[in-house]
Formats: structure tokens, sequence, C-alpha cells
């Protein structure tokens, strides 16, 4: 070959090469990154103390609901009051309302969810119920199951779960109301003794059907995407599984994690697991998934049609933009990313940053 190919064929791989590494940058220019958001939320009112959050759900407004568990330190009240356990932000951070008695409630608040007309849904395990409240909370307007009557051997959170086809519960983590006909998807499984089942009510809180997703340990959460498939977590599985609505099986993907610092005696432990709380980005085509990652102590991004994991933000420890044991997701109309944090206590947004 002569010297001017040589130099031709040089030029033409230094081109693809450059033109391969272009691309690459631009895929990873379009994954999409966060930031804390130190403004929000604003500080809480009459020195309100809160104990740790069990879940945060967005209305139509952009409105930001937490559930808080009530549960402070000895001596906390010393120097503040105690919140109420249903605190909601405006999207400037500022409280504007609150409500609940954990009597009538119950005081492991897990997961909230408002439907088209904006009612607002909450999950508590061990609770036995579902509830539905008109948005300020001032109505009950049904209830599925009975507080303090769980579907186990012995009625009681002892006791095996039955995974009864009945409208009852043993330990309610998550929900989703379907805004085409208001049927009601409840992921029944928070304990390891408890239901591994995704039941489903019609508006009236009937029981229609249910399955149980294979082989998992329990059914932590669920998430139910635009185009009707339903994202089931494996909490110490390190996967997802999504079924149609019918619970048909369509796929199953795992979300592998490491520890930061391998054990000792090479024992890989759960410290929460890595597939706690989903919720997706508000494109058309919910790009994205995001994933409470306890184990890491991290908000995983998935690239939602394959499961592949392209990102993670945050980290372990108690300053701004860190997470102790974050348990709690939701997302915006904007793409603001809202972590509820159960043992750190606090609720933090994260904010897209550049494109």
């Amino acid at each position: 070959m002569s010297s001017s190919h040589q130099r031709f064929s040089c030029a033409v791989a230094a081109l693809a090469i450059a033109f391969l590494g272009a691309q690459d940058l631009r895929a990873q220019t379009r994954i999409p990154r966060y930031e804390a958001d130190l403004s929000w939320p604003k500080p809480l009112p009459q020195r309100w103390i809160t104990g740790g959050l069990g879940g945060v759900c967005v209305d139509r407004n952009d409105h930001v609901v937490i559930l808080n568990r009530q549960d402070i330190l000895d001596g906390e009240l010393n120097s503040g009051q105690l919140a109420p356990p249903i605190i909601e932000f405006d999207a400037a951070g500022n409280v504007v309302h609150s409500w609940g008695d954990l009597k009538v409630l119950d005081p492991r608040l897990h997961s909230c969810f408002f439907d088209k007309d904006n009612n607002f849904w909450l999950a508590s395990a061990p609770s036995g119920m579902v509830q539905k409240y008109t948005h300020d909370g001032s109505k009950l307007l049904l209830q599925i199951g009975q507080k303090g009557v769980l579907d186990s051997a012995d009625g009681t959170e002892k006791g095996p779960g039955l995974n009864s086809p009945a409208a009852k519960f043993y330990m309610p983590s998550s929900l989703f109301v379907d805004p085409s006909n208001g049927e009601v998807f409840v992921a029944d499984g928070e304990g390891r003794n408890s239901n591994r089942r995704i039941a489903v009510f019609d508006r009236e809180g009937t029981f229609l059907r249910q399955w149980l997703p294979e082989g998992l340990t329990y059914v932590h959460c669920l998430a139910v995407a635009k185009d009707g498939q339903v994202y089931v977590c494996d909490r110490d599985g390190a996967r997802i599984q999504v079924f149609d609505k019918a619970g048909k099986l369509t796929k199953s993907f795992p979300l592998p994690w490491t520890p930061d610092t391998p054990p000792a005696d090479g024992k890989i432990k759960q410290s929460g697991g890595a597939v706690v709380a989903i919720d997706f980005s508000p494109d058309a085509a919910q790009t994205y998934m995001f994933v409470i990652n306890q184990n890491n102590g991290v908000i995983d991004v998935v690239e939602r049609e394959t499961g592949k994991k392209l990102s993670s933000f945050g980290r372990v420890g108690h300053f701004p933009g860190e997470f102790d044991q974050p348990h709690g997701i939701a997302v915006d109309s904007k793409g603001n990313i809202y972590i509820a944090d159960n043992r750190g206590k606090k609720v933090t947004r994260f904010k897209p940053v550049g494109k």
C-alpha cells in the first residue's frame, strides 16, 4: 500500500473513531443528571419535628405530600412540636396543609397516591387496610380491608400470610389507581412473613383478581406505566418483574448491586434491598425509571424499556443530598424527583441539570 493510501486509511479510521466517540458522548449526555435542591422545602412551621418518612407522592398540581410516621427520639420534643402525619407542600416548598390522626390512619404509613380526580389514597403496613380520602383529608371516601385485621393464619402480623382472594390485606405497601377504569392495584407484601401478591379491586373496593409474582421474597412496591405495564419490586432479589394488568409476566430484569466495602467473610448482606421503590420520568414515553437502591444508598437511573442501569445519584450520609434509608420516591411534571428518607427523617428534591 502506498504512503498516500496509508495516510488516507489512517484518516478514515481516525474519523470513524471520532464519530463513534461523539456518538458515545451524545448518548452519555442524554442520560439525565440530578442535583439536590437546597432551597426546597422551606423550614417547617411551628418548629415541627418529623419522625421517619414512610412515603411521598405528588398531586396533579405538583404539590408534594410526605407521610410522617411520628417515630421521634426521646427528648426531641424539648425543642419543638410533633409534626402531623400528612404534610402537603406547594411547588415552592411551603407547607400549605397538614392533617391526620394515627388512631384513624396507622402509625406505619407506607405509601400514597393521587388518582385522576386528585383524591388521596393511603397504604399503611401492617394496618390491613387501604384508604381513600378527599384531597384535603377531611372525608374518608373508601376503605378496603379492616384496620388491625390481617390476612394471616391468626389475623395478626405474627401468623403467616394467606394470600386470600378477597378484599383484605396483610401488609399493603404500595398502590396505583387506574385512571381508565378506577381499578385499584395493591402490592400486599411488606414483610417476609406477609402475603406476596398483587391484588386488584374495582372502584368500589370489590375484589377482582390477584397474582403472586413467582420467586419474590416479598412484594414491596409497584408502579404502573402509561402503557399499562405493571412494574413490581423484588426488594431482596435485586430485580424488577413486569406484568400486564391481568398478571401475565412480560419481562424481568436484574438490577445487580455490590457493596462498596467488600465484607471480610465474603458474604454479601442486604441492608434494605436493591429495588425498594420506583417511579418514572414524566415524558410521554416514560423513558427512564428511577429506583431506590437502599443497599448502596443511591437512586439508580434505569432505561425503562430495557432495564439497563445508566447512572446513579446520591450517597449515604446525613448532609444535604445524602440518604439514611431512602424509602419513598415520586416525580413531578417538571422532572423533579422527591425522596422520602426514613431514618434520615427528611424529604429532598432533586432537580434535573443540563439538557
